[in-house]
């Protein structure tokens, strides 16, 4: 009796105990698909309103920032779905209408000032839809950082001479930002042909055009480009703007978007550090004038890559102040090529340094690569390296011009921006009036210049053809060259003054 209690109360223990561990699994259990369903009930929920939370190795999510007072309502839109709805800022919901015809600035100036405030807010231009705005500035200092401009529709610039005054430098602006990105499938028109046609027959050339002679030697200054008379609103004033530029900016980046038809330079940037480009496109015609694709001044740290240019002057123009600037894989054309200045005009000091373009490709175009200075500058150029640059029926693949002028006529004078270390490499295809410009100072000839892998053949058309052409050039070829240049110097100039301290950089 004693021993069947014994054997009672251990088996009566055992199922006690096997009855505890399940109701403490089931609990766990419970717990856990309740954790689990949770989440995903609040990350659907989160799917639907289009926010996301970001972690960054499980430490906690960034808090989301409160909207300002003033901020309308503003569910996100398709394709922001991993941005938190209150860092999105579409210019719609701030009253832009997007027809094309209602002046939009105001609204885009209320969703920036909202933007601003911000950190990684999104601006959002939507696509399908065309928005007019005029002359506008998005300027920091004081705007968060990491602000991205989010541009998948269409803005388009006024056309009328009032929304423009006595004339602007620029049209859209972004200044002293910190971390500023461009991006998207939109397009920025600059609706240019209004300001061509009124181009006055004083302005500014190229000055190559004087190595260009047809052989029937009829001129070659453009004729005035035909204007839709239902455009413009009166003469537009003779300052031109800059469709896109930044100013002061530091780590910009600019990809996706085109912009088209500029009423001058299309993309610049000034005093910038830490700028990227790539996957951008540029559409103007060849003979829109001083439409330059990409022009960088006072800029260092750049890259320029995988982008396709056409317009009415230098696909990528780098001015006084650039150093670090590489570009590669690039499509020209049409257009005046890739060029280096012009620097040195009216006796000031240009500094250029550390420059590498490379893997290019150029139809059509006045020049391919080139150095251009005024006589009477100081200062450098130093370190550039052209090299894999594709020329098709180029007119002039290969310059330096130290007596660049875009005037009628330009008085002589000794000094000069003094250039060395210049490398051609690997230049090959056709050209159409010569293949080799290389025309350097009298006082300050230019030193270090080498030529590697020249292959040029020449096209016959409708110009008159020059062989290879150089003056007080000093360098050497590595491996002979298509055409053969010969004029090229040997070594050292004997007679190259000692730079002063008003032309070191």
């Amino acid at each position: 009796m004693g021993g069947f209690s014994f054997r009672s109360f251990t088996f009566m223990f055992i199922v006690a105990f096997l009855v505890w561990s399940s109701n403490v699994e089931t609990c766990y259990a419970r717990r856990g698909r309740h954790w689990r369903q949770t989440t995903t009930s609040s990350a659907s929920l989160y799917k639907k309103k289009g926010k996301s939370h970001h972690h960054n190795n499980g430490s906690k999510s960034k808090p989301k920032h409160s909207s300002p007072p003033s901020m309308p309502t503003n569910p996100p839109r398709k394709g922001y779905d991993d941005v938190p709805s209150s860092t999105i800022f579409d210019v719609r919901s701030f009253g832009a209408t997007g027809d094309g015809k209602t002046d939009d600035t105001k609204a885009f100036q209320a969703a920036w000032a909202a933007a601003c405030k911000v950190e990684a807010s999104t601006f959002v231009v939507p696509s399908q839809y065309v928005f007019l705005v005029g002359p506008i500035s998005f300027s920091g200092p004081y705007c968060q950082h990491n602000i991205v401009f989010q541009l998948d529709g269409t803005i388009i610039a006024p056309v009328d001479a009032k929304s423009w005054g006595s004339g602007l430098m620029q049209w859209l602006e972004f200044t002293k930002l910190v971390g500023i990105t461009v991006k998207g499938s939109g397009v920025i028109d600059g609706r240019g042909s209004v300001w061509w046609q009124d181009t006055p027959y004083d302005d500014p050339l190229d000055d190559e055009l004087k190595l260009i002679i047809p052989l029937n030697k009829t001129s070659l200054r453009y004729p005035p480009i035909p204007l839709n008379s239902s455009l413009g609103g009166g003469k537009m004033p003779s300052i031109k703007p800059t469709a896109l530029r930044f100013y002061g900016s530091f780590n910009v980046t600019v990809t996706g978007i085109t912009i088209q038809n500029s009423q001058q330079c299309h993309l610049k940037f000034d005093n910038c550090i830490g700028v990227t480009v790539y996957n951008f496109t540029v559409s103007s015609p060849g003979d829109s004038p001083n439409t330059d694709g990409i022009h960088l001044q006072n800029s260092k740290d750049v890259l320029i890559r995988s982008s396709n240019i056409a317009c009415g002057d230098d696909c990528v123009s780098i001015q006084t102040g650039c150093t670090n600037v590489y570009v590669h894989n690039i499509n020209c054309g049409p257009g005046h090529g890739i060029s280096i200045g012009s620097l040195g005009k009216d006796n000031t000091k240009a500094c250029v340094s550390n420059i590498t373009v490379k893997d290019v490709v150029m139809q059509n175009t006045m020049n391919g690569v080139r150095i251009k200075t005024w006589q009477g500058g100081s200062g450098s150029v130093q370190g550039v390296f052209f090299s894999n640059i594709q020329v098709s029926e180029v007119q002039l693949p290969i310059v330096i011009d130290q007596f660049y002028c875009d005037k009628s006529k330009c008085k002589n004078q000794s000094s000069a921006v003094a250039l060395s270390g210049i490398n051609f490499e690997r230049i090959r295809g056709t050209y159409t009036v010569k293949p080799v410009h290389l025309a350097c100072s009298d006082s300050m000839p230019c030193q270090d210049v080498t030529l590697t892998d020249i292959q040029l053949k020449p096209i016959q058309e409708r110009y008159h053809m020059y062989d290879p052409y150089c003056w007080q050039t000093f360098g050497e070829l590595y491996t002979p060259t298509l055409p053969p240049i010969d004029c090229l110097q040997v070594g050292k100039p004997s007679s190259n003054r000692i730079q002063g301290d008003h032309d070191q950089c």
